[in-house]
């Protein structure tokens, strides 16, 4: 069972996240608080899975609460407000939700997380053992062998694998990504790209060539770069 917390200034709004969760047999929530510094306080005490947060919050914004903690847990966001969705998945919120959202809504971003917590706490297998992935792409489980991966590249909500004659679109996000790949064989080298390690032609001080291809390096990934060539 997923333990969380919703974070919320407005208590109506914590009413209806309690009404909803409720319904919902996987998730036990253990907290709701107005006051995020208290929220705060309650996960570094406590195990917490997921958080439902609101983004305007008058003392610290969603975004930068996120921000504050490190070895977040997972996070759906919860607002009034659309603008800051693009922001929300780059830093691997597990869904986004605008108010008012129904029990359908609702139910969707909960499986979403209750799907990764699954994968991360049960993996089906050794990442040793696989020559390939699934992943759901519309309505269908698309297999794809990890040697045919060229790179990945976050696109708005979706990840985009690209290789050598297709690029194949999922709903995932890049924590989810790369929780699917064995990291001995594809290295994250930007917030936006991940890269198969056997199709790097060429490394530059900036960039990183997949055969013709010419992707940036970010500054945070430069390190796993520098291993790669040590």
């Amino acid at each position: 069972m997923l333990q969380a917390i919703a974070i919320d200034d407005e208590p109506i709004a914590l009413e209806v996240i309690k009404n909803l969760s409720l319904k919902i047999s996987f998730i036990e929530l253990r907290g709701f608080f107005t006051d995020a510094f208290k929220a705060i306080d309650f996960l570094q005490k406590e195990k917490v899975d997921l958080i439902f947060l609101d983004i305007k919050m008058p003392d610290i914004s969603g975004i930068d609460f996120l921000k504050s903690i490190s070895n977040p847990p997972m996070v759906v966001f919860t607002t009034g407000y659309s603008e800051h969705a693009v922001q929300s998945f780059e830093l691997d919120a597990i869904d986004y939700l605008l108010k008012p959202f129904s029990q359908s809504r609702f139910l969707k971003a909960c499986n979403k997380a209750n799907e990764l917590y699954k994968l991360k706490n049960n993996p089906p297998e050794s990442a040793a053992a696989r020559d390939s992935i699934f992943i759901k792409s519309g309505y269908d489980q698309i297999r794809i062998m990890l040697d045919e991966i060229l790179y990945i590249e976050s696109s708005g909500n979706y990840m985009e694998f690209v290789l050598p004659n297709q690029k194949i679109l999922s709903r995932l996000t890049m924590n989810e990504v790369e929780d699917l790949l064995p990291g001995y064989s594809f290295v994250r080298i930007h917030r936006s790209y991940i890269v198969s390690k056997k199709q790097i032609t060429k490394i530059e001080k900036n960039s990183v060539w997949i055969k013709q291809t010419e992707l940036p390096i970010g500054a945070a990934y430069l390190m796993e770069i520098k291993k790669i060539t040590e």
